[in-house]
């Protein structure tokens, strides 16, 4: 079965994630740049949200790219991928409207955590249905996944202590996946 059509739906999915996300900003009440202290915080977790749905975006096209062919179970998969990415946008303005509170940080995390997971299992089998591409030759035991997951786990684990600390684990996981996945890029 060829990619196309998943990668177009795919596309579309995330697409109206961010679009959903941009929806729940709320305008401050006020026209003054004090109003947007209210604001703020959830501007900026939105902002956060946007690049890490981009980052999922970015790696997702390249994994594609890599691969020649889906297969049901890879089907399934991109499919608890994008469910996962979809509930992005209700834990970011729970954690906004919090005030970063414990509860909500800890959820934002598992928000994080369960796209890492699937992510994964779509990676593990587009390289079961293309063993010998680009994305097998390039992933290979894929430790980044792996070590992006401990990373999710451990923040989450850290917001008990400090939400801050949580948010300071989810931001470290980013900054290794902000770039395009160069294992894959540079191969193709």
């Amino acid at each position: 079965m060829g990619k196309g059509r998943l990668e177009a739906f795919s596309d579309g999915v995330i697409a109206i994630i961010i679009t959903i996300m941009v929806l729940d900003l709320k305008t401050p009440h006020g026209v003054s740049l004090e109003a947007m202290r209210e604001v703020w915080p959830t501007l900026l977790l939105y902002a956060f949200s946007f690049i890490y749905v981009g980052i999922y975006w970015s790696n997702h096209h390249h994994m594609l790219h890599a691969s020649r062919t889906v297969t049901g179970g890879v089907l399934w998969a991109n499919l608890n991928l994008l469910f996962w990415l979809s509930l992005i946008p209700f834990t970011t303005r729970w954690m906004g409207e919090s005030g970063v509170a414990t509860w909500p940080v800890a959820v934002y995390g598992v928000s994080l955590l369960t796209p890492g997971i699937a992510y994964y299992v779509l990676s593990r089998l587009l390289i079961a249905a293309n063993p010998d591409s680009l994305l097998a030759r390039a992933v290979g035991a894929d430790i980044k996944g792996l070590v992006s997951i401990v990373g999710y786990v451990a923040g989450i684990a850290l917001t008990f202590w400090q939400p801050w600390a949580g948010i300071a684990c989810y931001v470290l996981v980013a900054l290794i996946w902000l770039v395009p996945d160069r294992r894959i890029e540079g191969r193709v």
